[in-house]
């Protein structure tokens, strides 16, 4: 039932946000600089905490003196490469980011933890998890066509 009402709440919130990306800053939370390009996902997302205490993906997704978690390298400069279009290695058939199409994008069940996802929820552990703001940018971007902007 919880995951029913936040698919609900995100997809009215993308709607009523589709037209105007100046407003996602707004609800974005923990991360307000936080806007519908790859590059300020890669800065506010991937490269840092936030506000909140989530840990930054790089923590985990780099390959600096290790294996990266999943295989995925979201290191800037080599993330993007790493995540459009790309299969996931930990569940055949999926694709990481398909441009327009944040529903089959699997970065983003990933993120929200839907059921159909191998493995953990992202950021692994018990959070603190992407905002339902936060998600709503990264589905913005997608939606846009998941440009390396």
């Amino acid at each position: 039932m919880r995951r029913f009402v936040m698919s609900v709440c995100v997809v009215g919130a993308s709607m009523l946000f589709a037209g105007c990306d100046e407003n996602l800053s707004t609800i974005t939370g923990p991360t307000p600089n936080l806007e519908p390009t790859f590059a300020s996902i890669q800065r506010d997302i991937f490269n840092a905490r936030d506000l909140a205490g989530r840990q930054a993906c790089i923590e985990c997704h780099t390959d600096a003196g290790r294996n990266p978690s999943g295989n995925l390298v979201l290191l800037e400069g080599r993330s993007y490469a790493q995540l459009v279009g790309r299969g996931s290695t930990g569940k055949g058939g999926a694709t990481l980011v398909i441009p327009n199409d944040p529903d089959s994008s699997y970065i983003v069940h990933k993120l929200e933890g839907n059921a159909d996802i191998a493995g953990q929820r992202m950021p692994r552990g018990s959070g603190p998890f992407l905002t339902v703001g936060q998600m709503m940018v990264i589905r913005r971007w997608i939606e846009l066509g998941a440009l390396n902007n």
